[in-house]
């Protein structure tokens, strides 16, 4: 739906209020079609279609009000006997008119308007209105939310003035019609066409036949019927999001939409169709504000309507896993490599039923991480749905049944009365033009292109370029050596407690303003280790032709096998021209600037380089090579994501974007997440010239012991290339295709006019530093590897670093030695004043900002302070709390038993972790842990294991590496471990990243319903992590019945974690928690749930603010593991644990200090300091305290280089809730279990 053109009477969802966007509405549904193979419709059809909808119910979802639905639709052939009854009109011949379901305004004069606005633009497109059908609905069965919202509803014919046109010609110019109608009248049309009928609304699966009348009617006849029930995680559902669209209904979810969507509109500039006419009045393809499943349907509808079938348009978006098939037929693959050199797949979990009114089908996604079954009965009935049992069949009359399996299509002709077996389909297909001549004939591999000379750079000129690029000590050593030696990426421990780049004062990388987003819940992530032969990191690249035609001069592309290549590769592509056989030309933009003029001198800078761009392309270049070298003492180089964002965006909205490809060529790259987020913001291929070279020189100098320079340069391209697949599967993207330009990541800390200017589109809530400031920490790193003084000397030393571990003179971390020592010794000798010292150097950020709740104080005067002897006792406080989920395997029997122990006696909660928990522990009250996790791997979950247990967790996502499974390495796999979790001694254990039996939010609903009847006294837990659209999935998660939602901070600790998601994965509590608050607050959900935080808490003040953001319980894991001894060596992955507290050695445990009444002393004072801030605002318990965020106030005249920008309006906003409702947990859920069959 337009954004731009709202009428009155449509549903808009909201727009955007602190931390609620209504962009991260997300969705998952049920969809069946029901077809007959026997040549005439009939009102059967219909009645099993309508039948196998209200069989969907579990599979939508309703909010606060039973009688509002998400959505759910029908779609149908043309009735046409029932029309002709019905419409005041003389119809012509079936096929030779069109009519679709008009939302007009509610507001007389507007609809008038309306009506008026569509006749005249059907004229102008040479198209007679024969009549406006008022259809009857029954507006007092929807509740009062969709009443609400609800429009008038009007059905449109229209015929072309000969009566000529049918079918999908006629359709052509509806199509027209209806486009132009949404874009100049803001008008919604659920369908307008020659072969297809759709009725659908903010409706249950129940209300959808009685609420349209036209649907009971007898004589409504189809031999299809396409059904969808909707379940949206989204606060704000609404009329026009609900399914079927025109072409298609969609289970699942597009996780690259956002990217597909940019380059679609860079297509624009290039498309042309003679069977469409003039294309501009129908721009954009997709319409602003629409969903992922809306935009799909648009893009495939263009493609289908532009000449190409519904199958092959489908297999261009969603093509079957074809690249690392070696047993495909050649034929095929040729078919798929040359649709891949037009346009990316759409890519994420999708069961897709499409249909033009004749054929209908469903196919899978690559990964077939949608449900999907099918039964052809023998009187000729096909049904195919998202779940069994839609239909009641006789099991004697079943002849053929299956389930969809990935990347096949189901597909059934009706004129030809028959079932298209997926071989034959995609056989007529490969074969309609010879896609492997063309591209044996046009396409280049890079490997075809003549080798350049090597060029070896000395040690010094290395040095002095690390420095230009802030390369540190401890990068070289924790990151860069491991890779060049291992070809993996670097683990790491502990979580992160530095500051977000924002908050740090010092010059940070651009990249480190960027965080990864990944997929939970409704969209779930790969598993790209067992999953790996789905996944596909070449591709080609090259100018883009139009898109709506096919020929060979798409083919004309180099194929490059791997996203990260090396300087003699770099060199064959800027050398290209010298086979001018080839048709390609290369040239190289030099980003650099003049460092002296500041943040203007930059902004100037990019602007020239536009202009330089604009005149490559107008010359016919075809790739343009981003370059970052050769700085001086008088020039910066421009941060490399900052060139290539912007040239990006600037070639997007010049619709010249696809014309060339761009290559990175960068100094400031030697991370994972670097290269992921050059490729994520439209790189075709990233040079790290820079890393390489370092590894290199550092092989030459015996650094690397074993391995040659070549070998260093190649295990650094492997490591980065591996880790930029895993960082897409975080995000359930499978193609380096799909993954090109997505934009997953959100921005904080940048300024909103940065970010609309160079980085369109990508999240960033809380404002933040502009190009000044970015040029500042530029001109930082410069000035040590140009002084003023001109002394510097090539050998000496770069800085310490400091990020991964506490260093003197590096970065600041919340646990440093002081904090350390301090907590320790006030636990253990019990004194409270001592503790208060060290709760003062963590609380006390007016001096070093290290959170974002450090830029928050308490409101004075808001409320009167109370006396402390009224605010709730610390035993009372102290249930609130709960020890983090910490598995038996990352931490000792000893330290995961003392955490218990401590917890019991408190009566609070210690948590099992996914380690399962040895059956002597589980059956003792006093040892065991009061939270039982379920994680992806199941490790330990026995019916046993379910029954002793107050709560039960399903892990979503963990904070140190959300979108990854837990890891535990082979050398910590005791035999002792291993019996708790029933795996095999000295056997590494990844956890899958996805629950394999969750890959939606319904499939979530489920596991909820099922750990419910397994132990009905436990609440059961959703642990998700702090991203942008968390609130909406907690909203979810509400509506699929969970007791608790627990919202992790980024920065949560861990056993070991691959240190790209250790440091660039996921945001802040403070922002997750505020959302979530708010859009559970705005939906009416918040008094359903419990809502609980984690991360890196660590004071009474943490926890107040966490209240008064909308939290209720508090989890701790890093802070109860220092008080038991851990002194944060980060080296818990290694088993070598200094102090017995992350190890399974005997020798190493026998060191174990910790004691349970250390622990429980912790959380005494903590309890006491929250009772002392509680009193001190006014407040005599947490309870009635949660959720009042007006009682926080940002800090005044932060005096801080960078934090000075931010705005934290947004997580300060305070939502408005409904009269009644309340802003936290007073109510249970209704599980149903007494409904429950088993």
């Amino acid at each position: 739906m337009s954004t731009s053109h709202v009428t009155p009477g449509r549903l808009r969802a909201p727009l955007a209020h602190g931390l609620y966007d209504p962009d991260a509405e997300r969705d998952a549904c049920g969809f069946a079609f029901v077809a007959t193979l026997r040549g005439t419709p009939g009102r059967d059809i219909v009645d099993a279609g309508l039948t196998a909808l209200l069989n969907l119910d579990h599979r939508g979802a309703v909010g606060a009000e039973e009688d509002s639905g998400d959505g759910a639709g029908i779609l149908t052939q043309i009735p046409d006997a029932f029309l002709r009854d019905v419409v005041d009109a003389e119809l012509p011949p079936a096929g030779h008119y069109a009519i679709g379901l008009a939302f007009l305004p509610v507001d007389a004069d507007e609809r008038e308007r309306a009506v008026a606005a569509v006749e005249t633009i059907a004229a102008e497109e040479k198209l007679d209105v024969l009549a406006w059908r008022d259809v009857v609905v029954t507006a007092d069965l929807v509740g009062p939310t969709a009443r609400a919202s609800m429009p008038v509803f009007r059905q449109l014919v229209v015929a072309d003035p000969a009566r000529e046109l049918s079918g999908i010609d006629l359709d052509r110019r509806t199509f027209r019609l209806r486009r132009r109608a949404e874009r100049e009248a803001g008008l919604y049309f659920a369908s307008l066409s020659a072969r297809t009928l759709t009725y659908k609304g903010m409706l249950t699966t129940g209300q959808l036949e009685p609420f349209f009348a036209d649907l009971s009617d007898p004589r409504y006849a189809s031999e299809i019927v396409l059904v969808h029930s909707r379940f949206s995680t989204n606060t704000f559902p609404s009329w026009e999001l609900a399914q079927p669209f025109r072409m298609i209904a969609h289970n699942g979810e597009i996780n690259t939409v956002r990217g597909n969507r940019n380059w679609v509109a860079a297509r624009e500039g290039m498309m042309h169709s003679d069977l469409l006419g003039d294309l501009a009045p129908l721009l954009p393809v997709c319409t602003p504000g629409g969903s992922d499943s809306g935009s799909f349907d648009e893009v495939l509808e263009l493609l289908h309507l532009a000449g190409r079938s519904l199958p092959h348009a489908m297999m261009m978006m969603i093509p079957e896993a074809w690249e690392n098939h070696a047993q495909m037929d050649p034929e095929r693959r040729a078919f798929y490599a040359y649709h891949s050199t037009l346009i990316e797949p759409w890519d994420g979990p999708a069961a897709m039923t499409f249909t033009d009114g004749t054929l209908i089908g469903s196919m899978q996604d690559r990964n077939g991480l949608r449900p999907g079954r099918y039964w052809v009965t023998e009187d000729g009935l096909v049904v195919c749905a998202s779940e069994v049992g839609v239909l009641d069949l006789d099991p004697a009359t079943v002849v053929a049944k299956g389930r969809l399996e990935p990347g096949k299509m189901f597909l059934v002709d009706t004129r030809r009365g028959r079932i298209v077996a997926d071989e034959v389909i995609k056989g007529e297909l490969a074969a309609q033009r010879p896609y492997a001549e063309w591209m044996r004939d046009n396409a280049v591999h890079l490997e075809q292109l003549p080798e350049r000379e090597h060029v070896a750079h000395s040690t010094a000129s290395v040095r002095r370029r690390q420095r230009t690029f802030g390369y540190t000590e401890e990068e070289l050593k924790i990151i860069l050596a491991p890779m060049g030696t291992n070809a993996a990426e670097p683990l790491g421990a502990m979580g992160s407690d530095t500051p977000v780049a924002v908050l740090s004062s010092r010059p940070r990388l651009l990249f480190d303003y960027f965080t990864q987003m990944f997929a939970q819940v409704t969209n779930p992530p790969l598993d790209a280790i067992r999953e790996e032969l789905v996944t596909a990191i070449g591709g080609a690249i090259g100018p883009e032709p139009n898109l709506l035609t096919d020929g060979p001069e798409h083919a004309r592309k180099l194929v490059l096998p791997f996203p990260v290549i090396d300087n003699d590769q770099l060199a064959k592509i800027v050398h290209v021209a010298r086979q001018p056989d080839l048709g390609f030309r290369a040239t190289t933009i030099r980003g650099l600037y003049r460092v002296d003029g500041g943040g203007a001198a930059l902004q100037a800078r990019l602007e020239e380089i536009f202009a330089e761009v604009d005149a490559a392309i107008a010359d016919g270049v075809s790739f343009l090579v981003l370059s970052d070298r050769n700085s001086d003492a008088d020039h910066a180089p421009i941060p490399s994501l900052l060139l290539l964002s912007a040239v990006h965006h600037h070639t997007l909205r010049r619709h010249t974007r696809t014309q060339i490809s761009l290559v990175v060529e960068a100094g400031d790259v030697r991370e994972v997440h670097h290269v992921a987020l050059l490729i994520g913001y439209g790189a075709a291929a990233v040079n790290p010239y820079l890393a390489m070279e370092t590894v290199e020189d550092m092989a030459r100098r015996g650094y690397l012991p074993g391995v040659a320079p070549e070998k260093a340069v190649a295990n650094l391209i492997k490591a980065l290339g591996k880790g930029v697949l895993k960082v897409m599967s975080k995000m359930g993207i499978s193609t380096m295709a799909s993954y090109r330009g997505a934009q997953v990541f959100e921005a904080i800390g940048l300024s909103h006019a940065l970010v609309d200017r160079y980085f369109t589109g990508t999240t960033s809530r809380l404002d933040g530093v502009g190009l000044d400031v970015i040029a500042a920490e530029v001109a930082a790193r410069h000035a040590d590897a140009y002084p003023a003084s001109g002394n510097r000397q090539p050998h000496q030393s770069l800085a310490v670093g400091g990020e991964y571990q506490w260093r003197r003179g590096g970065e600041e971390h919340l646990f440093d030695p002081e904090t350390v020592f301090r907590l320790q010794h006030s636990t253990r000798t019990r004194q409270y004043d001592v503790f208060r010292q060290y709760t003062q150097r963590v609380d006390d950020q007016s001096s070093r900002l290290m959170t974002l709740r450090g830029l928050l104080r308490f409101k004075e005067g808001v409320r009167q302070p109370v006396p402390i002897d009224e605010v709730e006792p610390v035993d009372s406080i102290i249930k609130r709390f709960s020890t983090g989920a910490m598995s038996y395997g990352s931490i000792s029997a000893e330290a995961h038993e003392t955490l218990a122990v401590a917890m019991n006696h408190l009566g609070a909660r210690s948590n099992t972790g996914e380690g399962g928990e040895d059956p002597e522990r589980l059956h003792d009250p006093e040892r065991r842990s009061r939270i039982k996790q379920v994680a992806s791997g199941r490790f330990g979950v026995t019916s046993e294991y379910l029954t002793f247990a107050d709560d039960l967790q399903i892990k979503l996502a963990q904070g140190a590496k959300p979108g990854e499974g837990g890891q535990l390495p082979g050398h910590k796999v005791y035999p002792w471990v291993a019996q708790t979790r029933h795996s095999t001694p000295g056997v590494g254990l990844i956890s899958p990243p996805p629950h394999h039996d969750i890959y939606s939010i319904e499939d979530l609903k489920q596991l909820i319903h099922d750990l419910k009847n397994a132990n009905p006294k436990a609440r059961v837990h959703t642990k998700l992590v702090s991203e942008f659209g968390v609130g909406t999935v907690a909203a979810g998660c509400a509506k699929a019945h969970a007791d608790v939602v627990l919202i992790s901070g980024h920065d949560g600790g861990t056993g070991a974690s691959p240190l790209t998601s250790l440091k660039h994965a996921g945001t802040p509590w403070e922002i997750g928690l505020a959302e979530t608050q708010q859009t559970l607050v705005l939906n009416d959900l918040r008094d359903r749930v419990v809502v609980q935080v984690d991360g890196q808490l660590k004071t009474g003040r943490d926890v107040v603010i966490g209240a008064l953001l909308g939290a209720e319980e508090f989890g701790f894991a890093t802070a109860p593991l220092v008080v038991s001894g851990c002194v944060m060596m980060r080296v818990c992955h290694l088993d070598t644990c200094p102090v017995g507290v992350a190890t399974q050695n005997p020798e190493l445990r026998a060191r174990f200090t910790g004691k349970p009444e250390f622990v429980e002393t912790f959380f005494e004072y903590i309890a006491q300091e929250v009772r002392e801030h509680l009193a001190s605002i006014g407040f005599r318990s947490i309870e009635e305290a949660v959720g009042h965020v007006e009682l926080l106030d940002t800090t005044a005249a932060v005096d801080h280089w960078k934090a000075a920008g931010l705005d934290l309006g947004p997580v300060l906003a305070v939502p408005e809730p409904k009269p009644g409702s309340s802003l936290h947990h007073v109510k249970d859920q209704d599980h149903g279990l007494e409904r429950a069959l088993d």
